[in-house]
């Protein structure tokens, strides 16, 4: 079983450099990643919101974009504010979990790059396409598997599974002894965490 689940939304702002630094990080500690796309909004309406609440809020939105512009400034990535934010994610989501778990992080990084790098559109099957591409994975197919009908449930699967553990947001790490850490600047403290609480589920080392 993977040490550390990262869980990731496509739309989630401070998704993008969580996904840039965490395979990194993980490895520096001797773990292993299971990346879990899945879907904010089911959330997100469960608590009454229909839109982010980084637009429901102003404050907090103009504040978020600040603070990633610092963040990704940081860390030498790119920055280039999508339209419409939040993107719609879903097939982006479904995309990422039809792959194989080998492929799914360099895909998932080359989205967020095209998103928020470089402000492409990622309800865009092209977008997608070109994303898969650059990764040696034909397009056509894996696009295809997106969209059938047991990877659809899968990820609605998916997302109910992050609503059951508690997740207040993206991106998130959960340990296997059972610890939800929430956003980028989490991550060290939540891998740090793995590392250090080692728990019977992972089985001999």
């Amino acid at each position: 079983m993977p040490d550390v689940e990262f869980w990731y939304d496509f739309a989630s702002s401070y998704s993008y450099p969580a996904a840039m630094r965490v395979e990194a990080l993980a490895a520096e500690r001797g773990l292993a990643l299971d990346w879990r796309p899945f879907l904010l909004g089911p959330l997100f309406a469960a608590q009454g919101w229909r839109d982010s609440p980084f637009n429901l809020y102003p404050t907090k939105g103009r504040y978020m974009w600040r603070d990633l512009e610092r963040t990704c400034d940081a860390l030498g990535l790119p920055l280039a504010r999508p339209e419409p934010f939040p993107q719609n994610s879903l097939l982006a989501a479904r995309t990422a979990l039809a792959l194989d778990a080998a492929d799914r992080p360099a895909f998932s990084r080359a989205v967020y790059r095209a998103e928020f790098g470089a402000g492409r559109r990622i309800d865009d099957p092209e977008t997608l396409a070109a994303a898969l591409a650059g990764l040696g994975v034909a397009p056509g197919p894996a696009l295809a598997r997106a969209v059938d009908e047991a990877n659809k449930a899968a990820l609605k699967t998916q997302t109910a599974r992050a609503a059951a553990l508690g997740l207040p947001g993206a991106p998130c790490l959960t340990t296997p002894d059972g610890e939800v850490f929430w956003g980028n600047d989490r991550l060290e403290q939540g891998l740090d965490w793995a590392r250090d609480h080692p728990s019977a589920e992972r089985g001999p080392t």
